[in-house]
């Protein structure tokens, strides 16, 4: 598999350095480095990276605000939010807006690493300490405003969006479920189209929303 390139948007030039350093010690390649918003936006724009590590709190543009106009430009990148700030309205906001992912900046390089990877990948991830808020809110929302599942799964495509909401990788899901990962993203796809879910984080929330896990 290609590295993924990941560029960096944070305000803090020691923070990208730490970041830089640890990313490209696993072989990923930092395609630039924006210090606001406005910058994360244009250089994400002419660079195309796979992955945006991307701050909250930043002159000129805050975070949020950056990930919403890179979405909405059509961009194939993934947004991963890593900020300083265990906030619900940034993580709420944020999925909102369409990031792929959230991160604490105290989380280990492993954890970074893991995180760029698996963004680039197409997938998305939570950090341990958020998860459990997504799941509760969307899972209140849902027992108060959308009973019943409005879409048909097949028992596969079920079983795959439970297994997603255990927070599993395609390869784990494949190992589980005895099939290949070609055949655990042609299931993954079909519920993202079905649910009209924009990547994984949202078909959890729309899987606790319906109840379908």
């Amino acid at each position: 598999m290609t590295a993924p390139t990941v560029l960096l948007v944070d305000d803090h030039a020691t923070m990208r350095a730490g970041f830089r350093m640890i990313l490209e010690a696993s072989g990923i390649e930092i395609a630039g480095e924006a210090a606001t918003g406005a910058e994360g936006v244009d250089r994400a724009a002419h660079l195309a990276p796979d992955v945006v590590f991307m701050d909250v709190q930043m002159p000129d543009m805050d975070g949020i605000e950056a990930t919403r106009r890179i979405v909405a430009s059509g961009s194939s990148t993934a947004i991963v939010i890593v900020t300083t700030f265990d906030r619900d309205d940034y993580l709420f906001t944020a999925l909102d807006a369409g990031a792929s992912g959230f991160l604490l900046k105290n989380a280990g390089p492993e954890e970074l690493v893991h995180a760029a990877r698996v963004a680039a990948s197409g997938d998305a991830l939570l950090a341990p300490e958020v998860t459990r808020r997504v799941i509760e809110r969307h899972r209140a929302v849902g027992r108060s405003s959308e009973p019943g599942i409005p879409v048909e799964l097949t028992e596969r495509e079920a079983d795959v969006l439970r297994l997603l909401a255990s927070a599993m990788s395609n390869a784990e899901i494949a190992r589980e479920l005895f099939i290949g990962e070609a055949t655990v993203k042609t299931h993954v796809s079909n519920v993202l189209q079905k649910t009209g879910a924009r990547d994984r984080v949202a078909a959890v929330v729309w899987a606790y929303r319906h109840g379908a896990v």
